[in-house]
């Protein structure tokens, strides 16, 4: 009867454990089946994020699939930036504390901020961005 009472906690982890792997593995299906519209796209714990063209669309995975879903055209941004604590941070080398963002800015009003787990994926994304803004403006200037 001991032996029993002994394993019974480790049954119990067992079955917590399997039911998060589960969760997860939901949530992964439902963004593969929304990424397959993308050209570019990322998963983790925190946001979704996919690139069309010039259409930028991002949302919270949940296990029902994914909700919160914001559009933003590329064309109505005028920087990007990542950011943590509200300090820019430009490399990987810089430390960052809390949650890292990036950050769209338009010319006027509020800011879109789009979180990350993973500081170099961040860095990634905001180079992947910042040509397509820089093409945006020397096509005005041309």
């Amino acid at each position: 009867m001991s032996h029993a009472l002994l394993w019974l906690p480790l049954l119990a982890v067992f079955i917590l454990l399997a039911w998060l792997g589960w969760v997860e593995y939901r949530k992964l299906e439902h963004y593969r089946q929304w990424a397959q519209q993308f050209e570019a796209s990322k998963y983790d714990i925190a946001a979704v994020l996919g690139l069309q063209g010039d259409r930028l669309t991002w949302g919270r995975p949940t296990r029902q699939g994914i909700v919160n879903l914001q559009t933003c055209d590329l064309g109505h941004i005028q920087s990007v930036w990542v950011e943590s604590s509200g300090q820019r941070l430009e490399t990987e080398a810089t430390p960052s504390k809390g949650t890292i963002h990036l950050v769209l800015q338009p010319p006027t009003g509020e800011g879109h901020r789009i979180p990350f787990t993973e500081l170099p994926l961040a860095l990634a994304w905001r180079d992947r961005l910042q040509p397509k803004l820089a093409g945006k403006i020397e096509g005005e200037f041309a």
